[in-house]
């Protein structure tokens, strides 16, 4: 099955912040990402999640994320944050409530093949008790 997708990860950096550092948070997640800085901000654009998904089997939280990418659907896009602190230690934590005072990443998927739900399927497939399905 072909799987076509565009990522943007945006994140503000704020004066107390080295670029570097918002950069390795970005990339850490989204290895093969293509970064740009602007004043105030990097953003980066990738066409995979499969470092992100591979976390999330890791850290055995398919059905959270599950949860954010669904509930972050809109047409073709899901869209969801992530802590940058956590995200520079290569973690994914969802940032929800509260915005955190270092500022999240911004992520923005817009699925081209096969479809959002089939795509959210692929990356943070539903478990059975918690268990990922056998492959």
């Amino acid at each position: 099955m072909i799987r076509s997708i565009d990522v943007q990860v945006t994140a503000p950096v704020y004066p107390t912040e080295v670029t570097d550092r918002v950069i390795d948070a970005i990339t850490t997640l989204f290895p093969d990402a293509e970064v740009e800085q602007h004043p105030g901000e990097v953003i980066a654009t990738t066409h995979t999640l499969e470092t992100l998904s591979e976390a999330l089997y890791d850290q055995k939280i398919l059905d959270t994320a599950r949860r954010q990418f669904l509930e972050g659907r809109q047409g073709d896009t899901f869209s969801f944050d992530l802590k940058k602190q956590a995200a520079f230690e290569g973690v994914v934590n969802f940032a929800v409530g509260q915005p955190d005072e270092l500022g999240e990443l911004h992520v923005r998927v817009r699925v081209n093949e096969p479809g959002v739900d089939a795509y959210i399927d692929h990356i943070a497939p539903a478990t059975e008790d918690g268990q990922p399905p056998e492959t």
